[in-house]
């Protein structure tokens, strides 16, 4: 059996067998751009935390509970991973959080939760959830509402329920989505780094374009240049007529003359994420080419200038769709067309609350961020997407990053 991994990062660096890897000068030459970056503080997660509580007790919920992943670094600065030795958070609407740790992770615990942290473990005999169960008891939720991050896994929950019966259990989506759709000015900051990363990343790539490469070793290029920038990425790469498929094809693809070359995804600082397409030509461009290319443009414009306080997210949608079908396309989310949502709210998470699409009624307010990505697919011949991020002001919506002014000039 083929070991994949090895045989794509082979397929990446373009090496044979005891050749070292050569670093193209527009890569080479790159310094990091971390300097005076201002990671989240402790001060502020607390301030995370006093909203969180005071949006419990507009929705009636004496307490929320969440396992690893992005909400729980949101609001804690711990990172753990899921695993079957449970680790978990009840943060009630009265009181400090409580963390449930297995007895086994009791020196990692003591590594990475912050000091005087109220700790509760379980043993391996006894399983966590008599130990949850037992801190709703205690912060007066075991016969109100609790509610239940959307991360946490089926299994820990039904084990919850099991032991605490008398509980309305509801989603947390209200209290962790409350509280992270609204940036403030230190994440509006990190965002913006990393995107100014990605921009430089993506510049120093495409300068290595050249007929025949592949789309691993593009890819590569890029994930070097975060590397020398200072930052950990990821990119999907598309040549010709795989453009169209939005989230990239398993096909192999050598850059031919008049190949659309697309480069989608971004990286993180200190969590905070980036998320850039471009679309542009290798070699010259043809007429059908500038004409979809311009089209998609428009409809990018198109949302971005319907992106104002107040506004709903639908609104953004049907503002870009418009273009689009107004041109012939769709109708609708068929293709040729608009076959996905407009733009996806971004933050912690690439793709996190709220959607630019239909039937999403949310209005826009200051601090809100999104993608603005309305991606034209033609199956067969080939897809342009302009991906840049919005964030959005009390005077309306502002570019983490400069569009693309042509398809042949892919950085403004």
């Amino acid at each position: 059996m083929v070991n994949r991994r090895v045989f794509l990062c082979s397929a990446a660096i373009g090496l044979a067998d005891g050749q070292a890897p050569t670093v193209p000068p527009a890569i080479r030459d790159l310094r990091p751009m971390t300097d005076g970056i201002q990671p989240i503080t402790r001060e502020q997660r607390r301030a995370r935390m006093e909203k969180a509580r005071r949006l419990m007790r507009e929705n009636k919920l004496g307490a929320i509970f969440l396992e690893g992943g992005s909400s729980l670094f949101y609001f804690t600065g711990v990172r753990w991973s899921t695993s079957d030795a449970t680790v978990g958070l009840v943060m009630p609407e009265r009181g400090e959080p409580v963390w449930i740790v297995q007895a086994s992770e009791e020196k990692k615990a003591q590594e990475v939760l912050p000091s005087g942290a109220d700790v509760r473990m379980w043993k391996e005999v006894d399983g966590p959830f008599k130990q949850i169960a037992g801190v709703f008891k205690e912060r007066g939720a075991s016969a109100g509402r609790v509610g239940i991050e959307e991360r946490v896994r089926f299994s820990v929950f039904d084990g919850i329920r099991k032991e605490a019966p008398a509980v309305d259990y509801v989603s947390a989506d209200p209290v962790t989505a409350g509280c992270r759709m609204i940036k403030s000015p230190s994440e509006i900051a990190l965002m913006q780094r990393a995107n100014d990363i990605t921009i430089a990343a993506y510049r120093a790539a495409l300068a290595t374009l050249r007929e025949g490469m592949t789309q691993f070793e593009l890819r590569n290029a890029v994930v070097s240049a975060y590397r020398a920038l200072g930052a950990q990425g990821n990119v999907a790469v598309s040549f010709g007529k795989y453009t169209a498929f939005p989230h990239g094809s398993i096909q192999p693809q050598k850059l031919q003359e008049g190949d659309l070359v697309l480069l989608d995804d971004g990286c993180g600082i200190d969590g905070y994420q980036s998320d850039i397409t471009r679309t542009t030509i290798f070699g010259k461009p043809t007429e059908r080419q500038r004409q979809i290319w311009s089209l998609e443009r428009k409809a990018q414009d198109a949302a971005f200038a319907a992106a104002k306080p107040g506004a709903t997210c639908e609104s953004v949608d049907a503002a870009a769709r418009k273009v689009i079908t107004d041109f012939g396309f769709g109708p609708d989310y068929k293709v040729p067309g608009l076959p996905h949502r407009t733009g996806h709210g971004i933050g912690f998470d690439i793709h996190e609350w709220t959607y630019l699409v239909r039937g999403n009624k949310t209005r826009l307010a200051p601090g809100m961020c999104f993608s603005d990505e309305p991606m034209i697919v033609i199956y067969g011949e080939f897809g342009v997407r302009l991906e840049d991020c919005i964030y959005i002001t009390p005077d309306g919506a502002r570019f983490f990053s400069k569009q693309s002014p042509a398809i042949d000039q892919p950085f403004g």
